[in-house]
């Protein structure tokens, strides 16, 4: 898992250094996340682990119904999509505006194939989780020969 550094925006945006504006600005180019209003889910944080039976993705969704989630497995390529409402009203003048909103996904690529028909999902206190049964490969077994 690669590690991103990232500064806090102080000042309700205002940057003092000009710098570190730049910085941030080419931080963002530099991140696939900001190039298409698709993958804006990588905002949502997720752990993924193992067990000998299972993979499970723990991902935080706060605010997101499960009605908005739309999950599907192509091979070992796990796609979440989800569309988060606008909170869009007269009125507001935004400071700063980082809750990723509109039609949002991620892709993540799984370490194992799963079995997508037993695969069970649940949304509970803005946490989804998936539990995904693995596919247990062919055993390698040695076959005798009968002399005849």
């Amino acid at each position: 898992m690669a590690l991103v550094r990232t500064r806090p925006v102080r000042n309700w945006g205002i940057d003092p250094d000009p710098f570190d504006s730049i910085d941030r600005l080419f931080e963002r180019f530099a991140n696939p996340a900001y190039g298409t209003p698709a993958e804006t889910l990588s905002a949502y944080p997720f752990d993924l682990f193992e067990t000998d039976d299972v993979i499970v993705l723990e991902m935080a969704v706060p605010g997101v119904d499960a009605d908005e989630l739309d999950i599907a497995i192509e091979g070992r390529q796990l796609s979440i999509r989800a569309s988060v409402p606008d909170s869009e009203a007269e009125g507001r003048r935004y400071w700063t505006k980082s809750i990723p909103r509109g039609d949002v996904g991620r892709t993540i690529k799984l370490p194992v194939g799963v079995d997508v028909d037993a695969v069970a999902a649940r949304v509970h206190d803005g946490l989804l989780t998936l539990t995904m049964p693995k596919v247990h490969e062919a055993k390698v077994k040695k076959i005798a020969i009968d002399r005849a």
